[in-house]
């Protein structure tokens, strides 16, 4: 299968693309996690993108579009691939068409307050880039490879209420766009973790069997 995984920032787009992508043995794509490492090694790509995220913009199209379709040749995408974090204009949906044949679109929905809220409890792991949330009083060790976990820099309630503008505003088009197309599946995303991921799976599940008994 060939997914793309929609839903506004700090949605747990990341968390629920881990448990999709190991269920169905798809090579897990996030943008996000490939900026950050460009950031890290301070490339000149990764230094340019790193004043527009710290300010919550989104990143030039042509960037993004050079580093997927790269990406995508891969030999771990033979049996597939999720697209965690692209496309995030039409632009780059319309890139996305002449590269791949997409079989569904994830539609993670959530209401911009709860996102807020969340966003204050969010910490990332620098080492392996695992996310999860923490309350007051708890231990801010990543629970997968033990290291100390951060906060990001575009986690603040300011930088996230201005993310939140600029995916409506870029990103939600995208919808109707998928919608049209017959691809779109949408997912309550403020239930719990385990309770998205059943939404999930249930979707994919029952495309799986339509696709095999065709």
């Amino acid at each position: 299968m060939k997914l793309i995984l929609l839903g506004p920032p700090a949605a747990g787009k990341g968390t629920q693309a881990e448990g999709i992508a190991e269920r169905y043995s798809l090579a897990h794509i996030s943008t996000g996690d490939m900026l950050r490492a460009e950031i890290a090694l301070k490339t000149p790509l990764g230094l340019e993108a790193k004043a527009l995220i710290d300010e919550g913009n989104l990143v030039p199209d042509d960037i993004i579009n050079r580093m997927v379709a790269g990406r995508i040749q891969r030999e771990d995408c033979a049996n597939g691939f999720l697209l965690d974090g692209y496309p995030r204009t039409l632009a780059q949906a319309e890139v996305l068409s002449e590269l791949a044949d997409i079989d569904a679109v994830i539609d993670i929905e959530i209401p911009g307050e709860i996102i807020i809220r969340r966003v204050a409890s969010r910490r990332v792991c620098p080492a392996c880039g695992h996310t999860e949330s923490v309350q007051p009083g708890e231990e801010e060790i990543c629970e997968k490879c033990g290291a100390a976990l951060i906060q990001r820099a575009d986690d603040t309630e300011e930088k996230m209420r201005h993310r939140l503008e600029v995916y409506h505003e870029s990103t939600e088009p995208l919808i109707r766009y998928y919608t049209e197309r017959g691809l779109i599946a949408p997912v309550d995303g403020a239930m719990t973790i385990a309770e998205v991921a059943e939404q999930i799976f249930g979707i994919l599940d029952a495309k799986k069997e339509a696709e095999e008994n065709e």
